[in-house]
């Protein structure tokens, strides 16, 4: 799957608001419907406090955080599927990221269009996932009858039929009933076999309620409402106030952030909660490096093992991998610097097999 979020919902949900406030790279805004046309992009710092303490105790010239990128994709409506309000050419753009985060409106305003003319988060979630199952639903509908035509050619297509078949079915019946691939559990065998549909509705989702400020510490009725939804499909759930991180993206220096936050009563950012989970729903993690020139995260994915991990700083690392120096962070912090770290035998020379662990300080042996 792709390495990013696509943000989505109905027009005038604070899709933009908040895409402007992760970036810091403002979107076209406004309170009309289909503001946003082509999707924007934005290469997103990943928060992590691990990072900090670790140039706290190896002092360095360069500080680089790992990232993650958004792609703020314009409202969907009710007949999407059927290209109502461009909605063929925003399908698209969701077809090619790799989680799913939709925003959904939490909160009161008259002075804010809502295309349904009611504030009903239950509506709004059936209306995005009713569209995207339709739309997931013509594209095995057409392998659907390819499969069934292939299938009376030769014995090597009924074959390949064989295996497809019953999975394509499955589809049919839960994509015809609005629901989400996701929702069947496919293993990874039978997600290698339709893995070339692209299947909009089995990506994993998250869920972001947009808040206003009133309910960013009290939640409200229509929070817990996405709450309830989002648990019956084992899906995150983030709150967030786009006013308020609006205000944030604002201010020039952490530590004005810092106050900001204080002073409203949070102890962090929604935005950072919502990066922290799309990162972890990519199946992202980060291990470090750490010297006098550069500390710095690198993002690779779970369950990597090292030379795949040194491929992440340069293909030629991977290609002429020979060993790998690791300790974890944890034991950084727990002994204050390297040189002890090594003494108390925390530091570990490791092949080709092991599995880089997220938190891993790494240090690369290669030969090309």
């Amino acid at each position: 799957m792709g390495l990013n979020c696509g943000i989505v919902g109905l027009p005038n949900v604070g899709k933009s608001t908040i895409f402007s406030a992760l970036s810091s790279a403002p979107a076209e805004a406004a309170n009309y419907p289909f503001c946003t046309i082509d999707p924007n992009i934005g290469m997103v710092s990943v928060p992590d406090k691990r990072l900090d303490r670790i140039v706290d105790l190896i002092p360095t010239k360069r500080v680089v955080p790992a990232t993650v990128e958004f792609v703020d994709i314009a409202g969907l409506v009710a007949g999407a599927s059927k290209g109502e309000g461009l909605g063929n050419r925003f399908l698209g753009s969701i077809r090619e990221v790799g989680v799913l985060v939709h925003v959904v409106r939490c909160f009161e305003n008259p002075d804010i269009i809502h295309v349904a003319n009611q504030i009903d988060p239950a509506s709004d979630i059936e209306t995005i996932n009713i569209e995207l199952a339709l739309a997931d639903l013509e594209t095995v509908e057409k392998r659907y009858q390819k499969v069934s035509k292939a299938n009376r050619l030769d014995k090597e297509a009924a074959k390949q039929a064989a295996q497809v078949m019953p999975i394509l079915e499955s589809l049919r019946e839960t994509l015809g009933n609005g629901g989400a691939a996701r929702s069947l559990g496919f293993g990874e065998e039978e997600k290698k076999l339709i893995s070339d549909l692209h299947l909009i509705t089995l990506k994993p989702m998250i869920y972001v309620c947009n808040v206003d400020e009133e309910s960013i510490l009290e939640e409200n009725d229509h929070v817990r409402v996405v709450r309830e939804i989002a648990s019956r499909e084992g899906a995150e759930t983030v709150v967030i106030c786009g006013k308020i991180e609006a205000e944030i993206a604002a201010l020039d220096t952490q530590d004005e952030r810092d106050e900001f936050l204080e002073a409203v009563g949070l102890d962090e950012s929604g935005l950072n909660r919502l990066i922290h989970s799309g990162y972890r729903t990519l199946g992202l993690r980060t291990f470090f490096t750490a010297g006098s020139d550069e500390d710095r995260a690198w993002t690779f994915r779970a369950g990597d093992k090292a030379p795949q991990a040194a491929g992440v700083i340069h293909t030629d690392f991977e290609k002429g991998f020979i060993k790998a120096e690791v300790y974890h962070c944890d034991d950084l912090f727990t002994y204050g610097s390297e040189q002890k770290v090594k003494e108390a035998g925390k530091l570990r020379i490791e092949g080709k097999e092991y599995e880089v662990r997220d938190g891993d300080i790494m240090h690369f042996r290669f030969n090309v």
